[in-house]
């Protein structure tokens, strides 16, 4: 699984899911309350990868061009965001427009009969 992520687990935990994933969340969360539409925000974690590649390889001597690693961690990436935001998309939608929409659980909302 380390040739699959470029890598060792702890460097990809560190790198990957602590530090370029708190970047993808508030990314996230940044589009969501702009009003930008997500594909915006697959676009940021895309650039996001490629830094993610970039600090694996200049901290921690990992693979720069390995096609698998900046897959899978862009693709762990872009789950973040797109968790955060939908997590904040419905929160602004229900706050801002009370008349409109309720919430029915932590990602979901409905308009108001």
């Amino acid at each position: 699984m380390e040739s699959l992520l470029g890598t060792t687990y702890g460097v990809f935990f560190i790198v990957t899911i602590m530090v370029m994933g708190f970047a993808a969340y508030m990314t996230g969360q940044a589009c969501a309350n702009t009003w930008r539409p997500a594909g915006h925000t697959v676009f940021y974690c895309l650039m996001l990868g490629l830094t993610d590649r970039f600090l694996t390889f200049a901290l921690f001597e990992g693979e720069l061009l390995s096609l698998t690693g900046y897959v899978i961690d862009t693709a762990v990436l872009i789950a973040i965001a797109l968790f955060a935001y939908r997590l904040n998309r419905a929160a602004r939608l229900v706050t801002q427009y009370p008349w409109l929409y309720e919430r029915t659980g932590l990602l979901t909302y409905r308009e108001r009969p």
